[in-house]
């Protein structure tokens, strides 16, 4: 009887393991997901300069400055929803033998991406 009640408690602490991890893994891929927003949003920034370089020349110039514009703006969106989104998932789960990024990192690159939006749109206009 003891073996039977040793084997039913080492189930139990297997099965809450499992479920312990399987919250680690939920937590890393939300890491996963963040830096795919940061991906995306880099990339929306690439397509931004690329328009005032390909278009730059146009007349007026005032239009291709506005075209890049809007896709600087998705970018400030896409940075901000992916540090939302992130923040959310941290919130809602917690790990146990995984290792996260701390907040203050996810909140300070968020803020260096934003920034770094601002100041390639704010360099797009004055060129």
């Amino acid at each position: 009887m003891s073996d039977k009640n040793k084997l039913a408690q080492d189930r139990t602490q297997w099965a809450e393991d499992r479920t312990d991890w399987a919250e680690d893994r939920t937590i890393l891929a939300a890491e996963r997901t963040y830096a795919g927003w940061v991906r995306t949003g880099l990339t929306t920034m690439v397509v931004a300069i690329a328009l005032q370089g390909v278009f730059g020349p146009a007349e007026p110039d005032w239009l291709p400055k506005a075209v890049a514009t809007i896709f600087i703006f998705a970018a400030l969106c896409i940075f901000v929803a992916g540090w939302a989104e992130a923040i959310i998932n941290r919130r809602n789960f917690s790990t146990w033998d995984a290792r996260c990024q701390p907040l203050w990192r996810l909140h300070l690159l968020t803020v260096v991406l934003c920034c770094g939006t601002v100041f390639t749109g704010v360099v797009l206009w004055l060129l």
